[in-house]
């Protein structure tokens, strides 16, 4: 199976946030992943800690809202990492970045930087769905959500479903700094737990 290149912002606790039935997905068919972490995570001041919970969780660049990223130099950084693990495909985020956060929103911008700059390289690209607000805090629910709004897209959409949701648990755990009162609510409720909608680039 070739490589997959799961971009992640501004910490991998939100590649397991958001990304979790991806992640799993790819995992269980064989495919060997690879997290690109734009960011030490160091809005807070915990940038030396969250590395170390980075290595911990994978194993089970400037940062900040107001800091805006550079598309091209993202599109650089990220193309290195294709070249060096020759990955084919990418998952990120789609132009909102599921909370309108300016870092997601710009690493979706830096990858169709990539793509529109090396259209000959064959790299196939998926983003995540942002849904709204209720949507977004279905739970589980959105698993029979997802299927039924996507097969009246008129592009390409694929659901897939985290058939272990405790195992996201598990690896948000694994980032004590970031797993505060608020994202525990968020990994319970959030329908991104359960089932990520990815469309094609």
């Amino acid at each position: 199976m070739a490589p997959v290149l799961s971009m992640c912002c501004p910490s991998f606790s939100l590649d397991i946030m958001f990304f979790s039935p991806t992640i799993l997905f790819l995992e269980s068919k064989g495919h060997k992943l690879h997290v690109l972490c734009m960011s030490l995570g160091n809005a807070d001041g915990f940038g030396d800690t969250r590395k170390e919970e980075l290595y911990n969780a994978c194993a089970t660049l400037k940062d900040g809202f107001h800091e805006e990223w550079d598309h091209g130099l993202l599109a650089e950084l990220t193309m290195e990492q294709i070249q060096l693990w020759d990955i084919d495909t990418i998952v990120t985020f789609d132009s909102y970045g599921v909370s309108g956060h300016p870092n997601h929103r710009d690493v979706h911008h830096g990858i169709c930087k990539l793509l529109h700059e090396n259209q000959q390289e064959n790299i196939e690209a998926w983003e995540l769905v942002s849904l709204n607000m209720f949507r977004k805090y279905s739970g589980a629910v959105e698993i029979w959500l997802s299927p039924l709004i996507s097969s009246s897209s008129k592009q390409l959409v694929c659901c897939l479903v985290n058939c272990s949701p405790s195992r996201t648990f598990k690896a948000m755990a694994a980032h004590r700094s970031q797993w505060v009162w608020f994202r525990r609510l968020f990994v319970t409720l959030s329908s991104y737990t359960y089932v990520n909608m990815l469309q094609k680039f």
